[in-house]
């Protein structure tokens, strides 16, 4: 992830920050802050999403992720600051919401609508030609594997079901910023599973992801970068191409239990292999932390606004 001038900083000329659209970061942040009244939500935060990347936004609660989402996905503007999206300001939104798609935390249905007609009323409303609108409502349903509940009144159907039927009509005007607040929240094992193998297919495809969770374990699996916020205050931007770091403990026969710090599912391995040869009795071995979260631990003292 690069890491943007600072506040101190002189900002270069503008014609190389806004470069061509296939240069520029998927998302730009110049010393952004959002004040609502004496509260200040986010506090002179710079940052650089890069294109083709699953970046995660961690922080406690109140910590200003849905703000900073939300003014990138335009729903809301910043006090100050600068944001560019693919090179673009978002002081035009007319020009950002056609690369844009957002996934809310909570996703609001309408009585009485199928799951066809929901995404169909979105497609228009994201002015899909008629031509194409029924195959790509029939592609998105495949993608999220609800075509079975084509027909089925949308308030129907289970959160995880709802939580996928947001991700397709995030996705009905094909953007090319997927921005997902808390997607994985009250889904089950095997619904998470199946969320984080459809984003991992959409990125393959040159979507941009930008994504919040407090389940850190999973957004490591998933993120090639992750952004760390606490107060409204950026804290840490970290890339997470090193191999994975993790703590395990080891239950063995007789109650005796052992902490070993690895690096990621083959040494966990070799190191079950190794204490069997030498005749140890393992009864179990289970992930206490993983590097992000002690990542996190360290970069972050548990504050709130």
């Amino acid at each position: 992830m690069t890491t943007p001038p600072t506040h101190g900083d002189e900002l270069a000329d503008p014609g190389s920050i806004t470069t061509t659209e296939a240069d520029a970061p998927a998302v730009l942040m110049r010393n952004v802050t959002k004040r609502y009244g004496t509260k200040v939500a986010l506090d002179d935060v710079s940052l650089v999403v890069d294109q083709g990347s699953i970046c995660g936004l961690i922080g406690p609660n109140g910590a200003g992720k849905s703000t900073l989402m939300s003014i990138v996905a335009t729903l809301i503007t910043a006090s100050t600051g600068q944001v560019e999206v693919f090179g673009r300001s978002i002081d035009r939104p007319s020009d950002i919401r056609k690369l844009i798609g957002y996934v809310p935390d909570v996703l609001g249905t309408y009585s009485g609508l199928t799951v066809e007609e929901y995404l169909l009323f979105f497609a228009d409303a994201y002015h899909v030609s008629r031509e194409n609108r029924d195959a790509l409502v029939d592609g998105l349903l495949e993608l999220v594997d609800l075509t079975g509940k084509k027909d089925a009144d949308i308030n129907t159907l289970s959160r995880g079901m709802k939580q996928r039927i947001g991700l397709a009509r995030g996705l009905v005007h094909e953007p090319r910023l997927l921005i997902l607040d808390e997607p994985a929240s009250g889904l089950d094992p095997r619904a998470r599973i199946e969320l984080r193998d459809i984003l991992l297919h959409l990125n393959s495809m040159g979507v941009t992801v930008l994504i919040s969770s407090h389940i850190l374990s999973e957004l490591e699996e998933l993120c090639s970068d992750v952004i760390v916020l606490e107060q409204g205050r950026l804290v840490g931007m970290e890339g997470l191409d090193d191999q994975s770091v993790r703590v395990v403990t080891v239950s063995f026969l007789g109650g005796e239990v052992e902490s070993f710090e690895l690096d990621g599912d083959e040494a966990q391995v070799e190191l079950v292999r190794t204490l069997v040869t030498q005749g140890r009795q393992v009864l179990s071995v289970e992930i206490v932390s993983t590097g992000l979260e002690e990542r996190f631990m360290r970069m972050t003292e548990g504050r709130t606004n």
